[in-house]
């Protein structure tokens, strides 16, 4: 890792760490019985953009596991569900992100989520799925998905992979959260005292970790990084793309 890559990451995992822990106290959002937001994402999400994957997801790993740490303290955990959860959903986010897409794919990847829409409303029409807090759910999640990627390609087209790679990026940490808590259940208690959740709880911490965290990334980082952009082009990884095509031909 270089020097300038070792920097970033620092500076990520701090500001990620003190921004989680003052929303935890309900300094940046307010804080309504249990409910509570995450803005602290648009962190990593933004350094997994300009410094590449390996800066956004170390740094957002080291980040929760210190702000855990001040939260709940338990280490165990943190290492077991929300530093993987971290470390994969914004290496992936930031992996995707740098990568060049175009309206066919922001197009395909707005298909396949109604497609998955239909086939849950079908399914649950069939009774093969029964419960309907089930369904409302992966509906939410996707019509919500939708949203931000058709929202992030009308006004912000150049960052159009940025759109599809933070719904995947995040729908990973997510599911990684969600199965994570429910398995840590099973065997050890949770910081909030429970033990033995249903298989249901997984899909209700994937689902509100989704919704309320998705909002931060697709309406704050990419006008962020627009500003940024214009103001130290040469960081823009498309640009740097473009510079090493140029120089090879």
């Amino acid at each position: 890792m270089k020097l300038r890559d070792l920097s970033a990451t620092v500076v990520n995992a701090a500001l990620y760490a003190s921004l989680g822990y003052l929303t935890y106290l309900g300094v940046f959002t307010p804080v309504i019985g249990v409910v509570r937001f995450w803005p602290s994402v648009i962190v990593p999400g933004f350094f997994s953009v300009v410094y590449g994957p390996l800066v956004g997801g170390l740094g957002a790993a080291i980040g929760i596991f210190i702000s855990d740490m001040m939260i709940h303290g338990n280490a165990l955990l943190s290492l077991l569900v929300g530093v993987p959860a971290n470390f994969l959903g914004f290496y992936v986010m930031g992996l995707l992100a740098r990568r060049k897409t175009g309206k066919t794919h922001v197009y395909y990847s707005i298909a396949f989520l109604m497609l998955i829409v239909v086939l849950t409303v079908i399914l649950y029409a069939l009774n093969v799925i029964s419960d309907s807090i089930t369904v409302v759910a992966f509906i939410s999640a996707c019509v919500v998905s939708i949203a931000s990627i058709a929202a992030i390609y009308r006004f912000y087209p150049e960052f159009s992979s940025y759109g599809i790679a933070s719904v995947v990026g995040l729908a990973l940490g997510s599911g990684v959260i969600g199965v994570g808590v429910w398995g840590f259940s099973q065997f050890l208690i949770l910081p909030s005292g429970e033990m033995n959740l249903p298989v249901q709880a997984a899909l209700i911490w994937f689902v509100w970790t989704f919704i309320t965290e998705i909002p931060f990334l697709t309406t704050i980082v990419p006008p962020v990084l627009r500003v940024f952009f214009k103001a130290y082009p040469s960081l823009n990884p498309s640009r740097k793309k473009e510079k090493e095509v140029l120089e090879k031909v």
